[in-house]
């Protein structure tokens, strides 16, 4: 089978992976976590997480009504790592919601107009209107984390953005606009082992690009820019939310909870929606307490 980029993710594993990400991967059954600093060894069981995940729907679903009988403004940003599974949580809150009022935005990279405007021009398009949910696949923080990896941009453009992204979000929220920021975090191993399968299955090679290879060697970067920019734009206002993302099951559910938990919707039941988990999700401190994942 031919592999995307000439079996570089395969390769990575075999030539530069640390070895303690390889021995990790190689020692890591079936449903076990690749991440030893993950606070729970193996994934949350199928029939615990389906019967969770039902309960939570049905409050999605009352939370979009709610939306759409107030008018309210929702705008959900959703970053993290490549494979950390923005794309799956994404899924997960809008499987059972009306596509009408709930929209993915997943920008391409700026075309040539759009590297001449203000950062912020092309998401401003994408805001939500009365009675809509914005889900952000990725966002206004590519200038923060990954143009400053790839150097997409210059260290003046980036301080630049820094001092202009919380007056943005503040203007947003002055508005009437909900704004949510979630970031999801994943260890090094997880990251590589859901890379691999990528590489492996034809139905999720598209997945992969060049970034993803290319940022295979540059985690450390990736870290301290992550760092920097979660530290840097975590507000009263705006604040981020963090997701121990290596076990896929818990972080949806847990990102859910924190999605609704916060909003006094219509019919709202608490109980439902339960608590989200402490280890699990929580504030910058989480990716400072699991060095990331490393």
């Amino acid at each position: 089978m031919d592999l995307p980029f000439d079996g570089a993710i395969t390769k990575y594993l075999e030539n530069d992976a640390p070895e303690d990400v390889r021995a990790l991967l190689r020692d890591a059954g079936k449903g076990d976590i690749a991440n030893e600093r993950f606070p729970y060894p193996r994934r949350l069981p199928r029939n615990d997480y389906e019967r969770e995940m039902e309960a939570l729907q049905v409050e999605l679903v009352k939370l979009q009504a709610w939306v759409k009988d107030t008018g309210a403004r929702i705008a959900l940003v959703f970053e993290g790592r490549d494979a950390a599974g923005k794309g799956g949580t994404i899924k997960a809150m809008t499987e059972n919601i009306n596509p009408r009022g709930a929209r993915v935005v997943a920008l391409p990279k700026p075309t040539e107009t759009e590297a001449t405007q203000w950062y912020f021009q092309r998401y401003i398009a994408h805001l939500p209107a009365a009675g809509e949910i914005v889900f952000f696949d990725r966002s206004w923080y590519n200038r923060g984390v990954v143009e400053h990896v790839f150097d997409f941009c210059t260290p003046e453009q980036r301080n630049h953005w820094f001092e202009q992204v919380a007056p943005f979000e503040k203007m947003l929220v002055d508005d009437g606009v909900i704004v949510m920021k979630f970031w999801i975090n994943v260890g090094r191993a997880t990251q590589l082992e859901r890379f691999l399968s990528r590489e492996r299955d034809p139905l999720k090679q598209w997945k992969l690009s060049w970034i993803d290879v290319e940022g295979l060697n540059r985690w450390d970067i990736y870290s301290h820019a992550i760092i920097e920019t979660l530290n840097r734009t975590h507000t009263t206002f705006a604040p981020w939310t963090v997701v121990r993302g290596d076990d896929k099951r818990r972080a949806r559910l847990n990102a859910i909870r924190a999605l609704l938990g916060p909003i006094d919707y219509a019919r709202k039941d608490a109980d439902a929606i339960g608590a989200p988990d402490p280890k699990i999700i929580g504030g910058p401190e989480i990716v400072m307490q699991a060095k990331l994942g490393c």
